[in-house]
């Protein structure tokens, strides 16, 4: 393939439209819960992945994993925790079986606060994929988000 190769271009194209469409989504759910409830995109995220958490085996998250999960790098995802456990939204412990390891947990404050913000999401979310699926370029990624059938 070259530079000016029309499959590399529409690629190119492809790629540019899934940014656009994931920073118009994040940029208007962000004004929403910053808005209504006071938290970040970010921080409504890692309250999500953690409320997801239970007391079986594998079901704390480690730090990496829940960096992973929310898209950041392990130091900007304990700056996120120690934030939201400043705010009494989460918690930290020390693992039982291994005591090198810390958990975090949600908080019932930061439980009740997820559960306030979740429809907002959700409605913000929706707006997001309604106003994106007008714009041509974006209608195809929004229909396979909505699990339809397009051609991208």
């Amino acid at each position: 393939m070259t530079a000016t190769d029309p499959a590399l271009t529409a690629l190119a194209q492809r790629w540019c439209a899934l940014s656009l469409l994931h920073g118009r989504i994040e940029s208007h759910i962000e004004r929403a819960l910053e808005s209504g409830h006071g938290l970040s995109a970010r921080e409504y995220s890692l309250l999500d992945v953690l409320s997801r958490q239970h007391d079986g085996p594998g079901g704390h998250l480690q730090m990496k994993q829940v960096a992973d999960a929310v898209v950041l790098s392990q130091s900007a995802t304990t700056r996120l925790v120690t934030r939201l456990e400043d705010r009494g939204l989460l918690t930290r412990y020390l693992c039982a079986t291994d005591r090198r390891g810390i958990y975090t947990d949600v908080t019932a404050a930061g439980q009740e606060l997820l559960e306030e913000a979740r429809p907002t999401n959700d409605r913000a979310l929706r707006e997001a994929l309604d106003e994106a699926r007008k714009n041509p370029d974006l209608a195809p990624l929004v229909q396979v988000l909505e699990g339809e059938t397009a051609s991208v």
